[in-house]
């Protein structure tokens, strides 16, 4: 008897190290639709998120060949396309700003920060102005980056803001509040006659992003949830929050949507399981 319960116990634990395996190394390809009033004909974005510095494949060619397969009209980065830890003395940054820098010789792409970049632009005492020079790298190569400004897409009656939140809205375990105006504060107001994104990379804060305006919400930062159950979903976010209510996919309120990426990579935690990375393509139809 004892056995058969220890043949079952191996079985399950390699297969468990094989979908953690699998999972931490993968993305897949996931479709969201959204349909609007405020634009005509169709407009396509493909949206990036957490990458925190992984590879797939030398140079992250399979991760750059699946997006310019897809053919986005414009890339959304939400931020986090490195981790700010250091790793043999320095801060690799150099994957996720080569993923957005050669997509911005195809297409626009708009980035928003995530709460790693928020923390090496702040941090300049620990890291001098490393932030300064990702962003110079950034803009040369033609990569718009948006922190608490806005960029229209006149053509297609889109506006594309991004919110860079301070670094206290990051918090772990328990949720700071976010008070009433706080985003038009940052921002200014949200423009009610265009089909209004938000780059915002925490997602916590959506009745606040939906309420200043946002028809779409694009965000990161939970990676899924880490471990996702069948059901349950997300098993715990990166604030140690036990089954977030975010962790990733569409979701709704009052006629806004927020699409949450999953991410692609991950820091502290290197574990993915049922919950491979994520590419995003959200096609915006016109009724």
């Amino acid at each position: 008897m004892w056995i058969y319960i220890i043949i079952a116990v191996i079985i399950i634990i390699v297969l468990s190290i094989a979908v953690i395996y699998h999972d931490t190394h993968s993305f897949v390809v996931r479709n969201y639709e959204i349909e609007t009033d405020k634009i005509d004909g169709e407009f396509t974005f493909v949206l990036l998120s957490d990458l925190h510095g992984y590879t797939f494949g030398p140079n992250n060619e399979r991760l750059i060949k699946a997006v310019r397969d897809i053919k986005p009209d414009a890339v959304l980065c939400a931020g986090d396309m490195f981790t700010a830890h250091e790793a043999c003395g320095k801060i690799r940054y150099e994957a996720g700003l080569h993923v957005l820098t050669a997509l911005a010789g195809d297409f626009p792409v708009y980035a928003g920060n995530g709460n790693h970049e928020r923390r090496i632009k702040t941090s300049t005492v620990q890291y001098g102005n490393l932030f300064d020079r990702y962003r110079s790298a950034l803009q040369r190569a033609g990569v718009h980056t948006i922190e608490n400004d806005s960029i229209s897409i006149p053509e297609k009656n889109i506006r594309i803001s991004g919110l860079d939140l301070s670094y206290e809205y990051f918090k772990k375990v328990i949720k700071k509040d976010m008070e009433p105006g706080h985003i038009s504060r940052l921002l200014g107001d949200s423009d009610r006659d265009a089909f209004q994104v938000l780059i915002a990379h925490n997602p916590q804060y959506f009745p606040e992003y939906s309420d200043w305006g946002a028809d779409l919400t694009v965000a990161g930062h939970v990676h899924g949830g880490i471990i996702r159950l069948p059901v349950l979903g997300g098993v715990i976010s990166p604030a140690i929050a036990l089954f977030p209510k975010y962790d990733g996919g569409l979701f709704e309120r009052k006629g806004k949507y927020m699409v949450l990426s999953r991410g692609l990579g991950t820091h502290s935690i290197h574990v993915r399981m049922f919950n491979p990375g994520e590419v995003c393509v959200i096609k915006i139809c016109g009724r």
